[in-house]
């Protein structure tokens, strides 16, 4: 690489002397104009993302000075230690023999800028700033009303001074009576006085000591719709204590987390094979205990089976069953394509957090349901069709259209952020779930697979096929507490995978 990025690097390493026009953020160097159109068309080079220099050298100088290479041994980064938390030159990879979490440094950084971290470190910036724009205005207003109260005291100081020059005057020129019948005036004129402003200071709470507190709000613990903004701003008469309560479980001081898995790295067990004679599956659930839970359309029930694969025991004439979702407590909901019985029909796929239910409503959108005073509320009015499922991941929602054969995610405000469509890989997406580092499992009905897509929309991967006993699959589960992958065909057959 060129040691001035204002020169073209290959050039540079030709002993050439020529003006870089573009750098390349792969490369890590400067290009003159030839250079920029051969690297263009090279088959290296070609998917490569160029900027202008002028861009280039306006980039923040922590950003320039970010090493690429290793410092102790001055060779490319080539992996990443998940344990240690940093990366590792070839030479380096010898130190970290014994650690199992090393990855290919490429497979980490792929998509990290559309990545669920790196969106919400955006967003968390944004309302920081939010939050502190408004601690400024409160500051300013408080300042305000401070200096009025000191203009207020000025004045009476001034009129203070003006009783003692009048005081003076009778003390020394008028007799005893006058100075006796002035005194009285007086006193009582400040015994009025102070009456009037000690009572008007109490009323007005201006001697308060101002407390200025952030108070985060409590909805962000809680993924719903009806979080419109970061906190709020509260200002309080308390004694003075500056305090800021910070979100739960890190939400307000966000890291970039590497994930520990991809899609290249997955491994997938069969632990077990279930004969569920059933018919028309819809839904399926893995349970605490290892036992699983199945919904069947056209039979009109839900049926439990016991962790050895076994039948436990059934709910029948529940009407048109669709999805079944595990909400703690040993209870179970379920949604219905075309039932009065159960949540409001014409309701499909849901997934269940915190308290609320938030399922596909068909052309309604999504919709969520607190399931504990039964308001239901939009979270978005993207249209879906029936037979959609959901499930979510971090801020976003992730949602299949079996009609258009994709498979999309969006923030709570209905921003679509990425697509997936491939129908000669995922052809009718049904169900859909998601595992602890963001990796989307989406059934295909007609291409009797699954597939993983990766976080970011961008890579996929088949998982299961034919050859592993799909045949018209349905649904899925993943349980992030066991990682294991349930999979249903619609007809008898499931398979339970280990997931690693």
């Amino acid at each position: 690489m060129a040691s001035n990025c204002s020169l073209c690097g290959v050039c540079d390493n030709r002993q050439m002397a020529k003006f870089a026009v573009v750098w390349c953020s792969e490369c890590d160097e400067g290009l003159c104009e030839d250079c920029k159109e051969h690297h263009s068309i090279s088959k290296d080079g070609k998917n490569h993302g160029t900027y202008s220099i002028t861009k280039h050298k306006k980039l923040p100088s922590e950003i320039l000075q970010t090493a690429r290479v290793c410092k102790i041994h001055n060779e490319e980064y080539k992996f990443f230690c998940t344990k240690h938390d940093c990366p590792c030159c070839k030479k380096c990879k010898k130190s970290h023999k014994d650690c199992k979490a090393l990855t290919d440094i490429n497979e980490i950084i792929q998509e990290v800028k559309t990545s669920n971290a790196f969106r919400e470190i955006e967003q968390t910036l944004q309302e920081v700033d939010g939050l502190i724009k408004e601690l400024m205005v409160v500051h300013q207003q408080e300042s305000s009303k401070i200096q009025n109260i000191l203009t207020s005291l000025d004045s009476k100081e001034k009129e203070i001074t003006e009783l003692q020059v009048f005081f003076d005057n009778i003390k020394q020129k008028a007799s005893d009576l006058q100075a006796f019948l002035t005194m009285k005036e007086i006193e009582k004129g400040l015994a009025d006085e102070e009456k009037k402003n000690i009572q008007s200071i109490a009323n007005s709470g201006i001697t308060n000591k101002v407390n200025i507190s952030c108070q985060i709000s409590q909805l962000l613990q809680q993924i719903t719709s009806n979080v419109s903004k970061f906190g709020d701003i509260n200002v309080s008469s308390d004694p003075c204590q500056l305090f800021i309560h910070n979100r739960k479980d890190r939400q307000a001081q966000i890291m970039l987390a590497v994930p520990t898995r991809n899609i290249s790295n997955l491994v997938l067990t069969l632990q077990k094979h279930i004969d569920t004679k059933l018919s028309d599956v819809q839904g399926c659930s893995l349970l605490p205990k290892g036992r699983m839970v199945f919904s069947c359309y056209e039979q009109d029930k839900i049926r439990v089976h016991k962790s050895n694969g076994s039948k436990d025991y059934e709910i029948n004439d529940i009407g048109k069953a669709v999805d079944v979702v595990f909400i703690g407590d040993g209870c179970i909901a379920v949604t219905s394509g075309h039932s009065n019985k159960i949540i409001n029909s014409d309701n499909y796929g849901a997934v269940y957090k915190d308290g609320h239910l938030i399922y596909c409503a068909a052309e309604k959108g999504l919709k969520m349901i607190s399931l504990s005073d039964e308001s239901i509320t939009n979270v978005t009015r993207n249209k879906l069709t029936t037979w959609s499922y959901v499930t979510l991941f971090g801020r976003n929602l992730i949602y299949t259209n079996p009609d258009s054969h994709t498979v999309s995610c969006c923030d709570y405000d209905g921003n679509i952020l990425w697509t997936f469509c491939d129908k000669s890989v995922l052809c009718l997406p049904r169900c859909i779930s998601v595992d602890k580092d963001g990796n989307i499992y989406a059934v295909g009905n007609l291409t009797h697979n699954v597939v993983v897509i990766s976080p970011g929309g961008q890579r996929y991967r088949q998982l299961l096929s034919r050859d592993d006993g799909l045949s018209y699959p349905n649904v899925l589960h993943y349980d992030i507490s066991t990682n294991k992958l349930l999979v249903a065909n619609a007809a008898n057959d499931a398979f339970v995978y280990d997931v690693k």
